[in-house]
């Protein structure tokens, strides 16, 4: 059993949906706010995504957000609870303060949700006509415990889980962020 507190971090705040401050239970539910991010910070809200814990599937994903461009974007969890720029190159990059993708395996392999690399691979996130993201996923290998401390990341374009013909299943700039700050406690 967990409990959960409820921290700020980053550019998001973060609450706890099934309950208060404090709640024991077996699973969590965890809304992860998300914002806009470029080269000069942090932007606007552009919604919530819902995390739920389940016991036969893995992570339930409900994002609820709006103002993106339509089509499949690439989404990951991001090693960072960080959602700033940081310089590369001397150019300031958005979002790069996230860190690469969650990979406590060490992998080193972009392989998917279901596949065996990075533990931070989700589903594509898929956007309709008018910027909105209709559709739950799931990612089976990911429990809520193991966003805390993290950040999510959508991407510009979409991803082939693989790295070919471009690095990281091509999803290309970060366009928003969301820092998961919650702290479990056994």
């Amino acid at each position: 059993m967990y409990r959960y507190r409820i921290g700020l971090a980053g550019c998001a705040a973060v609450s706890l949906v099934a309950a208060g401050v404090w709640s024991e239970a077996p699973a969590a539910d965890v809304a992860v706010a998300m914002h806009r991010i470029t080269a000069d910070g942090v932007g606007e809200s552009i919604g919530m995504i819902e995390f739920r814990d389940g016991s036969d599937f893995g992570l339930l994903i409900i994002p609820k957000l709006h103002g993106l461009s339509p089509g499949a974007h690439g989404f990951h969890v991001h090693q960072n609870p960080d959602c700033a720029p940081r310089i590369k190159d001397g150019k300031p990059v958005a979002g790069l303060a996230a860190g690469g993708h969650y990979d406590p395996g060490n992998t080193g392999r972009h392989e998917g949700p279901v596949g065996k690399g990075h533990l931070g691979d989700l589903p594509v996130l898929l956007v309709d006509a008018d910027g909105h993201t209709p559709m739950a996923m799931f990612a089976p290998r990911l429990h809520v415990r193991d966003l805390v401390g993290r950040s999510v990341i959508v991407h510009a374009g979409g991803d082939n889980y693989a790295d070919e013909p471009q690095p990281l299943g091509g999803g290309g700039a970060r366009t928003a962020c969301g820092v998961v700050s919650i702290q479990l406690v056994e």
